[in-house]
């Protein structure tokens, strides 16, 4: 048997503004938009490249989800982006106006910065040099 985590529930306010960050600002393809009713969709964002898990953008349905926008975690860290070119990712992702709210430091797993996304949940980004 062998077991892989497919999706990430990701709590947004706004599915297009959600979209427009992921593809534009990080650069993530659009995997699926499927409408599902009036007020639900089913949609898919993963980094370029990627194959595994995807984050399934979760509008918000009602008072108590939208509490957990921006801090799914209690302001932990939540994802990790891992890159084959830190140096790069970082300075395109700066270009496009990404809030980093730690400097990138290197550790002995690789080279990190933490940043936010359009709700201020915080990230990972993660170079193995």
């Amino acid at each position: 048997m062998t077991q892989h985590l497919t999706h990430i529930a990701l709590v947004v306010d706004d599915y297009d503004q959600a979209i427009k960050f992921y593809t534009e600002k990080l650069n993530f393809d659009l995997v699926e938009d499927t409408i599902l009713s009036e007020t639900k969709r089913w949609v898919l964002v993963r980094p370029k490249g990627a194959a595994e898990c995807s984050i399934l953008l979760a509008k918000a349905s009602n008072e108590k989800q939208k509490t957990r926008i921006g801090n799914q975690t209690g302001g932990r860290v939540f994802l990790f982006l891992q890159t084959n070119n830190f140096w790069i990712d970082y300075k395109a992702m700066l270009e496009k106006g990404i809030n980093f709210v730690r400097e990138p430091t290197k550790e002995d797993y690789g080279t990190v910065a933490v940043f936010e996304d359009l709700y201020g949940n915080l990230w990972d980004l993660i170079g193995k040099e």
